[in-house]
This record gives C-alpha cells, sequence and structure tokens, in this order.
C-alpha cells in the first residue's frame, strides 16, 4: 500500500514547540482532514510536509512509500507528486493564468484541457484564460486559478490549505468536485481547515490542537469532538524544551 507517513515528527523554534509528537499515515486514494482552530498550527504542518524553508522537522521523519524524504527540497517532493494549495494563493506578476496554469509553458497540455480545468473550478476560459494574474483578480477568483493550476499537476497527495478561503459558501460545491477530481484520478488529499464543512467531505481526520494531535478517526467522530471541546483547549501552550526536560 502507497502511503505517506509521519514519524514522530517535531518542529522547534527558538525554546519552543510548533509541532510536537505528530504521527500520522495518509493513504493513497482517500481524503483527510486536518482539523482545529485558528493557531493550531494547521499551515505549519502543511508546510513540515511539503518541504518549505524555514519548516524543517527539528526531529522524526518523512516517508513516502518508505522512502526517506525528511531532507528533501521542495522541488525534489513536487517531483515525487507532492503540491501545496496556499491558503492565499502567490502573487506573480507579469503572467497570464494561462501562463501561469501551464508554468510558463513547461507543463505541456491542450487547449481542451485549459478550457475543461477553467470550466471546473467555475472561471470561463474566454474571460480568463489571457487575463493577467496581479493585481486584476479577486481573492476568490485567484483561489480557482490556484486550485485549477493543482488539478493541471495530476498529483499523488494535494495537501489543500484553506481552500474556501476567499470563497464564498456558495463554491463548496466546486470544492468537494475539486477533491473528487484529484481522488479519482488516483491522487490522494489533505485538507486543512477549521470549518465543519469542509472537514466533511474527508473520510478521515486528524484534530491538531496547540501543535499536537489531539485525536483522530472517522471525519464526523472527530467533528463533533471539535464541536464539543476545541474551544476549552484553545488557550493551552504547549511547554517549551526547558519545561519538557523538568
Amino acid at each position: 500500500m502507497w502511503l505517506l507517513l509521519l514519524d514522530n515528527v517535531n518542529l522547534v523554534r527558538g525554546n519552543k514547540y510548533i509541532l510536537k509528537d505528530i504521527n500520522a499515515v495518509f493513504e493513497t486514494g482517500k481524503i483527510y482532514a486536518i482539523l482545529g482552530t485558528n493557531g493550531a498550527g494547521k499551515s505549519s504542518l502543511a508546510y513540515l510536509i511539503m518541504g518549505i524553508n524555514g519548516y524543517e522537522p527539528s526531529s522524526g521523519r518523512i516517508l513516502l512509500d518508505g522512502e526517506d524524504i525528511t531532507n528533501l527540497s521542495i522541488t525534489d517532493r513536487a517531483k515525487k507528486g507532492l503540491t501545496l494549495l496556499w491558503q492565499e494563493p502567490v502573487r506573480f506578476q507579469g503572467l497570464t493564468v494561462e501562463q501561469y496554469l501551464t508554468l510558463g509553458g513547461k507543463i505541456k497540455v491542450s487547449n481542451h484541457q485549459i478550457e475543461f480545468i477553467l470550466n471546473f473550478v467555475g472561471l470561463s476560459p474566454n474571460l480568463y484564460r489571457h487575463r493577467m494574474v496581479d493585481g486584476l483578480l479577486s481573492g476568490g477568483e485567484r483561489k480557482r486559478v490556484e486550485l485549477a493550476s493543482i488539478l493541471l499537476l495530476n498529483p499523488r497527495y494535494a495537501i489543500l490549505d484553506e481552500p474556501d478561503s476567499g470563497i464564498d459558501i456558495m463554491s463548496l460545491s466546486m470544492i468537494e468536485n475539486v477533491i473528487d477530481y484529484i481522488v479519482k484520478h488516483g491522487g490522494t488529499v489533505i485538507v486543512i481547515t477549521h470549518r465543519e464543512e469542509i472537514a466533511k467531505l474527508s473520510q478521515e481526520a486528524y484534530l491538531l490542537c496547540n501543535g499536537s494531535i489531539l485525536t483522530q478517526g472517522s471525519s464526523d467522530r472527530i467533528i463533533k469532538y471539535y464541536k464539543d471541546r476545541c474551544d476549552e483547549c484553545s488557550h493551552v501552550n504547549l511547554p517549551s524544551l526547558e519545561e519538557m526536560r523538568i
């Protein structure tokens, strides 16, 4: 069975734990949610999995299909099929939507594929294909373009950090369609969210609280746990390294 595995991963900055004792398994072809309140460490976990500079594990391992990728660069992880949808889409100057989607022509796709993907995320190809990305698109439009770019990459593991951010609630069905599309094409989806509606799209979930996994299981059970208990634990801080030694 192909899978992505986090083995007792820790992320420490200064004298504080950002992520502590993270153990998680993501099997191929499934939808997972990383659920938690704002500031729980969800985005830090996404960046750590993707290999973003500054989010290298202080200890522990990240394994992909049995291969240790802990020290691989973001580029090498992308080549192995990992990709990240940023909560705030990256801004690029001087690129049209089509150039952005094809990485300036590096990704070879047909006109039909570009039109299909743009329509899939609710953007008319005639209106958006040749529009400039920088500054001329709303936050919701840029998020849709970013989702389209994820689909064109056909990732093995897609980490979606707050995919509904900047998009109106009526577009929840579009996000669900994007997630289903990735899975139907052989990918695994890891959704980072603090919203129950998004977490309900998953099959399994991890509840992150102040940098640690509080519990895991079916999405229904984790959502209920989150609703019942997370407010009261959201003010608890992880201990420092010095406190852990006492």
